[in-house]
């Protein structure tokens, strides 16, 4: 319910945004009303803890999403993987790394991000990465990159 409401307040804060070039809610009943015409029903508590949940801006338009840079929020692949990588281990062109309890879909997901061209795709369980590359050659240079962060 917490996700659904909180998608449907970018929602409205972005098609506003649109619309008006600015934020066209202006407090936070105007905000519960436009909730609760798409069948949304919330306290003014909890859109209270929404809107500092959702880090919303108040400016003299309105409400405005903030502005988010993805590449900023993100830590650096050196970071994650020596903060969660215990080991990795090599079969072929398959690359195991092992790492702490719930720490492989911040590894995979970091993995990802980076396209590096030795990586096919990778495959997170709770503490083990399953990275897919296209040969041996390409696992063993992988393999030696990756343990060089881990440390």
């Amino acid at each position: 319910m917490k996700n659904q409401r909180h998608n449907a307040i970018k929602d409205l804060l972005a098609k506003a945004a649109a619309a008006n070039g600015a934020g066209a809610i202006t407090n936070q009943d105007e905000l519960r009303r436009k909730l609760a015409a798409r069948g949304i029903r919330v306290t003014q508590a909890t859109l209270s803890r929404d809107i500092r949940e959702l880090k919303l801006l108040k400016g003299p338009a309105g409400y405005e999403l903030p502005v988010v840079d993805e590449e900023e929020d993100l830590p650096e692949i050196g970071d994650v993987l020596q903060n969660y990588g215990l080991e990795v281990r090599q079969a072929q062109n398959l690359l195991v790394v092992l790492t702490t309890m719930g720490g492989a879909q911040p590894v995979a997901a970091s993995l990802d991000y980076e396209e590096w061209a030795e990586v096919v795709g990778t495959i997170a369980g709770e503490n083990a990465v399953l990275i897919i590359c296209p040969d041996t050659r390409r696992a063993e240079a992988l393999k030696t990159r990756i343990e060089n962060f881990i440390g």
